[in-house]
């Protein structure tokens, strides 16, 4: 097995680029969901699957400056600190944010129709649900492209992690919770499946809706109540991932 492809964002929300390599922390992938937009009047972090048209943003982030494709524009600056904090509810837990200056405020303003604040997670990993890490293997996607009849675009899925497992079972992954993975330099414990929404059905550059691949999976993939495909994992040894880099499951 290797990693086929690795994707993530600033900013969460935003689209999920490819990137020819990660550095696992053991609190994440370092970057990654940094920064989040908010509705200021109502006190709420921007989700994408209400907002499907963050979509459209692809951020960058690269020593200490944020980088964003929006609407036909690139805004690029230093964000700069106001110490002003926000606690705010986040899929029913608290999430620690502080807002920051720079041009991206009114920009998103501008393109979304309201007013919205960048704010950036005053703790690494307060923007995320679930696990740090979301796994997903081409296995799954294949059987997930014979039933529909056309080939899925992983970034759909906004993984971390894409896993290329050769000709193992098609969801092989499901055997992984509670096992490790070494991955690249890094080292993953597998948790549990990943419960989808309806953002798989968002066109991933744009937030168009375009498919219905979260109602074919529901004809095979329903189990206990939610619609499961890929898996949530924590790092357990910090380590750089690159892209082609080998998957090994660690012996019990």
């Amino acid at each position: 097995m290797h990693i086929q492809r690795i994707g993530y964002t600033p900013v969460k929300g935003g689209r999920h680029l490819e990137h020819a390599s990660v550095d696992l922390a053991l609190d994440g992938p370092v970057g990654d969901r940094l920064f989040s937009l908010v509705d200021l009047e109502r006190g709420r972090i921007l989700r994408t699957v209400e907002n499907p048209a963050l979509l459209a943003g692809a951020a960058r982030w690269q020593d200490g400056v944020l980088s964003v494709e929006l609407d036909g524009r690139t805004i690029t600056a230093v964000p700069r600190s106001t110490g002003e904090q926000l606690a705010l509810d986040y899929w029913g837990r608290p999430a620690a944010v502080e807002v920051v200056q720079g041009p991206w405020a009114e920009a998103y303003s501008t393109y979304l129709g309201r007013e919205v604040a960048l704010t950036r997670a005053v703790r690494a990993g307060e923007l995320v649900f679930g696990a740090s890490v979301t796994v997903v293997t081409t296995g799954a996607l294949r059987l997930l492209a014979a039933k529909v009849g056309h080939e899925v675009d992983s970034a759909r899925f906004r993984a971390t992690l894409v896993i290329d497992t050769d000709d193992l079972d098609p969801h092989t992954e499901d055997s992984w919770a509670g096992r490790e993975l070494q991955v690249g330099a890094a080292r993953l414990r597998v948790v549990k499946a990943v419960d989808r929404c309806a953002v798989i059905d968002f066109e991933p550059a744009t937030g168009a809706s375009g498919t219905r691949l979260l109602q074919a999976l529901a004809t095979y993939r329903l189990r206990d109540g939610g619609i499961d495909f890929g898996m949530y994992a924590e790092v357990s040894a910090a380590g750089l991932v690159r892209r082609a880099d080998p998957v090994e499951l660690i012996p019990e």
